[in-house]
């Protein structure tokens, strides 16, 4: 399990990696964490916590509502008893066990969407949560004051959000992909103009390391970099 260390001593882990990444905040005795997965990683991803003898866990905060981000939710709260934190536009999703609408932000992964989401719609559902703490889009939302909060980071879906740890580094969940040389960009996203928006919001931050759900880490630099290009050949487009 691969980890990073803020200067003030806040720990992020990733305790699933591949497909879809898993992290664990440890700020002193507070535990939280980010995503869970599909429902088909939860024996993994609970004996990692348990490897790392984590018997509760203070928050779990959902970047957004997709299976392969809440598929373990349910379980996490009833095991760990974790309070679940989820934005506003993600909330009734994640109350019947669905998928906030997205769509894909090039030709090959639009006509996936298309051709396969009806096929296989009834294969990504969940099992249906009510959230403990709804964030709101016009507000950041403090977990552990001065020190961890969640922002909204719309695009991927409306109420995607992300979590800003010592304003160093940021679980960013669909808002940045690390899978692609030299882009940072998603395949699936709902708004294109929005999410660039949002990596500008990010590197407002000043967060150096940006950990997306898919893929390895971001670096400032090359956020930087795909921020810039995009808005520029927006700026000749219009």
């Amino acid at each position: 399990m691969k980890s990073w260390t803020t200067k003030n001593g806040i720990v992020v882990t990733k305790l699933l990696s591949g497909r879809s990444n898993v992290f664990l905040i440890s700020a002193n005795t507070n535990k939280i964490l980010v995503d869970t997965g599909p429902g088909r990683v939860w024996r993994t991803l609970n004996r990692r916590l348990m490897d790392l003898n984590i018997k509760t866990l203070d928050y779990l905060v959902l970047t957004h509502a997709h299976y392969d981000h809440a598929g373990n939710a349910e379980r996490i709260k009833i095991v760990f008893g974790a309070k679940v934190i989820i934005n506003e536009y993600e909330a009734p999703f994640l109350r019947k066990g669905g998928n906030t609408p997205t769509r894909g932000t090039n030709p090959f992964t639009g006509f996936m969407v298309k051709l396969l989401m009806p096929a296989f719609s009834s294969l990504v559902i969940y099992h249906a949560l009510e959230p403990d703490i709804i964030t709101v889009v016009s507000t950041d939302f403090e977990i552990i004051k001065g020190s961890v909060y969640v922002i909204h980071t719309p695009g991927h879906t409306p109420g995607s959000q992300s979590v800003i740890a010592d304003n160093e580094i940021a679980i960013v969940g669909d808002a940045m992909f690390g899978v692609f040389p030299g882009s940072v960009f998603p395949p699936f996203g709902l708004d294109s103009e929005e999410l660039v928006r949002s990596w500008g919001k990010l590197l407002k931050t000043k967060c150096k390391l940006y950990l997306p759900s898919h893929g390895s880490e971001n670096s400032i630099e090359l956020v930087t970099k795909d921020y810039n290009r995009r808005n520029e050949k927006n700026n000749i487009l219009n």
